[in-house]
Order: structure tokens, then C-alpha cells, then sequence
């Protein structure tokens, strides 16, 4: 067994990846296409970043950069750093996160479960200096003994995603796919994922949807980031800079969606078929409703279930959450969520 098989042998590592896809069977009854997602919520850690941060580690320590009693440093908006603590801890690594105020208190409760250290930081806008990114840089920079991620602008990051996610679901749908949906944060999955499907059909369609306050869409459309930095739900999603794992991306469509609408949605599926998923898992739906509805009927889209449930109680199934934020809860009938995601 060479030294990558073996470290990827310890304990939840065997498990990281091979998930399964499963047809959206509400929205693809309302739309007449054939909408799935890919389970990425069954990683062991619970998120698709589970991927990222077995390679990342697993590759520094080949490489010699991460040695054995180090520490593993990251900034993170909460499922790469849970993905590096439950890697870390299986490896003998401890790590130390770096997150902005305001997210999710099921994220804390998870990163400390796998041993996590969790430092806070002012939620502000790059490249504020306590933006997390440029915090945790500065620790990870201080002191030899620790190994700063970089999620990114770490290429293993997007390769993890080139090497297994896009082949996964190629194989797992045949090679019959007319448009993936991805939602970009520090753009590993998009840029793995899209570079991967588009070397198999060009033809394919790549669509990013992108949550209020993030500056994608600007970027894509006008070659630059422009932002307001009005986040709400999102964490994770979203970006308001450049970074290098957007350079692999090939992209066909961007869309805004609000979280009105990822919330009205998540509502949706909830009530019609039993669908519960976290933010960033609701923003990749949406995209694939919005992607159905535009592009017309018979197509066969395939999403990722990024994130389960659990991470978004304490937000978007939270009523006093919403409340506070002004965003309806309630049940939206079929012909509202169809002119909803129309109206994009």
C-alpha cells in the first residue's frame, strides 16, 4: 500500500466521496425536466468539502509540507474546517479555524466535536485586515510548526473535484447531462466539477447561482467584483475576490438568487417531498430550477446536495430567524415558486 492509499485508510477517510444521486422528483414533475442532486451530505463530515480536505492534507504530507505534530490553520465559513478537522484529527493533526461572527451555532457545535479550535472574527468584506481569509493567513504564516490550508488558492482544492466529483456523477448519470448547476465559494467544486464536464461534452451548460452580497455575478458579467456585502443566510457560498481556483471555471450562466427565494423553495420541497437540505444545498436547487425553467423542458440537470439540513435550523427552518430577517417562511402554492424563479 503506497503512503496517499494509506492515509486515506484511517478511520471516515475510507468513506470520503462515492456518494449517490437522487432525482428531485417535485421539480422535475413541475418542470418537465429530469433535475438530481449528488448526496454530498453522506460524507462523513456531512458536507461536499469533506473531499477538498482529505486531499489537501493528504497531498501536503507527501509533499513534506505538513509534518507529523503540526498544526493545520484555515479560514472558513464552517464545512471546509469541519472537512480539515475530521481529516486532521484521523491523521493526528490539530487544527485551528478561523470564522466569521454569525455563522450557523450547528457549525461550532460540529468543528468541536472534532477537536477543532475555533477563533472568531468581525463577518466584514475583504480585504478588511479581520476578514477571516487574512486572520487565519496570519496566523497560519506565524509560527513554522503550522500549515496553512489556503482552500482558496489551493489547486488540490478543485482537483479533488476534477478526480472524483465530476466523475462520479458523469458515470452516475450515464454521460447524459444537458447543464450542471454549482454554486462557487472558494470555487474548488465549480472549477473541478465544470472544467471535468466540459472536457467530456462542451456543449453542457454550467450555470452558477450566486446568493445576495456575493460578487460572482458582476465578475462574470463585467470582469470585476462588485458587492454590497448585504449577506444573510449564506455561509460558504459567494465570494467578494478573486481567487485562483476561479481560473479552471468554465462557466455559461450566472444568476442572483435571493434569499427570499431559496428559503420560499426550501419551504417547497420540504412540503411536497419530505427535502430537507442546508443553505448552500438549497442555492444549488434553486439554480436548477431557475437553470429548467429558462432553458425549457427535457433537459436532464444535475446539482449538489452540498450540505444536509441540520447546519441551517438555527436560520433558514428557524421562524424567529426569519422573522427578524423579513423573510417569508411560509409554504409558497406551485404557480408562486414557478413565477418566482420566472421572474430571474
Amino acid at each position: 500500500m503506497d503512503l496517499r492509499a494509506k492515509l486515506q485508510s484511517r478511520g471516515l477517510l475510507q468513506v470520503i466521496g462515492n456518494t449517490p444521486v437522487m432525482k428531485v422528483q417535485s421539480l422535475s414533475a413541475l418542470t418537465g425536466c429530469e433535475i438530481y442532486m449528488k448526496c454530498e451530505n453522506l460524507n462523513p463530515g456531512g458536507t461536499v468539502k469533506d473531499r477538498p480536505a482529505l486531499r489537501m492534507i493528504v497531498e501536503a504530507i507527501i509533499r513534506g509540507d505538513l509534518k507529523p505534530g503540526m498544526r493545520i490553520v484555515e479560514g472558513t465559513a464552517g464545512n471546509t474546517g469541519i472537512g480539515l478537522a475530521l481529516v486532521g484529527q484521523a491523521l493526528g493533526h490539530k487544527v485551528t479555524v478561523v470564522v466569521p461572527k454569525g455563522m450557523a451555532v450547528e457549525k461550532h457545535k460540529v468543528l468541536k466535536l472534532y477537536g477543532a479550535e475555533i477563533i472568531e472574527t468581525d463577518a466584514v468584506i475583504y480585504p478588511d485586515e479581520k476578514h477571516f481569509f487574512l486572520v487565519a493567513k496570519k496566523i497560519g504564516e506565524s509560527n513554522p510548526e503550522y500549515w496553512w490550508a489556503n482552500q482558496f488558492d489551493n489547486p488540490d482544492n478543485w482537483l479533488s473535484h476534477y478526480l472524483t466529483t465530476g466523475p462520479e456523477m458523469w458515470k452516475q448519470m450515464d454521460g447524459k447531462i444537458d447543464a450542471v448547476v454549482i454554486a462557487a465559494g472558494s470555487g474548488g467544486t465549480a472549477a473541478g466539477v465544470s472544467k471535468y464536464m466540459k472536457e467530456k461534452n462542451s456543449r453542457m451548460k454550467v450555470i452558477l447561482p450566486d446568493p445576495v452580497g456575493s460578487g460572482i455575478v458582476h465578475y462574470y458579467k463585467e470582469g470585476a467584483f462588485r458587492t454590497d456585502g448585504k449577506y444573510t443566510m449564506a455561509e460558504g457560498v459567494g465570494i467578494t475576490r478573486r481567487v485562483a481556483n476561479y481560473d479552471p471555471i468554465i462557466q455559461d450562466d450566472v444568476v442572483t438568487i435571493d434569499d427570499q427565494k431559496i428559503t420560499s423553495l426550501a419551504m417547497y420541497v420540504r412540503e411536497q417531498e419530505g427535502l430537507v437540505m442546508g443553505m448552500s444545498a438549497m442555492l444549488n436547487l434553486a439554480g436548477t430550477l431557475y437553470t429548467a425553467l429558462k432553458y425549457g423542458k427535457g433537459q436532464r440537470i444535475i446539482s449538489i446536495l452540498c450540505d444536509g439540513g441540520e447546519r441551517a435550523m438555527s436560520k433558514m427552518y428557524n421562524p424567529e430567524f426569519l422573522a427578524e430577517k423579513n423573510i417569508d417562511g411560509s409554504v409558497p402554492s406551485e404557480k408562486d415558486i414557478v413565477e418566482m424563479f420566472k421572474s430571474l
